[in-house]
């Protein structure tokens, strides 16, 4: 594994432990140039999965945006981070486990959306006004209605 801050080849792992519901696994490194401590995740993939926006174009599936966003909606939340953690590889292993070379960004959204939703209130509603595009403050007067006509069935 390269390091990170001086770029040499070799690191030799100094603790290894399950991370993310034993999804993953967490080793500790120290580079053998520098000395350097840093952090690596090893996960499964099943199978590489293109995402297809809304314009058409398609990336390669990255888990790490699913994670920038979830965290940028939970910011300043009492939201564990093993919470989000377990959130993005529930979504990860859903669409990689869906059969499919490839799925909509909407579908990821849809489930992050739905995710959030039983995790945080304003988190879910950070994130559905970038999702959903809000472009005025009523807009979020209207979705938080909603949520709170929904919570208030329940």
């Amino acid at each position: 594994m390269r390091c990170p801050f001086c770029a040499h080849e070799d690191s030799q792992v100094k603790d290894s432990r399950p991370a993310e519901d034993s999804s993953a696994i967490r080793r500790r490194r120290q580079c053998e140039s520098c000395g350097a401590r840093f952090t690596t995740f090893e996960r499964v993939q099943l199978r590489e999965v293109f995402v297809v926006k809304s314009g058409g174009r398609r990336e390669v599936f990255d888990r790490g945006k699913i994670e920038k966003s979830v965290a940028l909606a939970c910011r300043k939340r009492a939201v564990e981070q093993e919470r989000i953690d377990q959130l993005v590889s529930g979504i990860q292993r859903q669409v990689e486990t869906a059969g499919e070379s490839e799925v909509g960004s909407a579908r990821i959204g849809a489930m992050v959306m739905e995710g959030l939703r039983q995790i945080d209130s304003v988190a879910y509603i950070r994130f559905a006004s970038v999702y959903r595009d809000f472009g005025e403050a009523r807009d979020f007067e209207e979705f938080a209605s909603a949520v709170r006509g929904v919570g208030s069935a329940e």
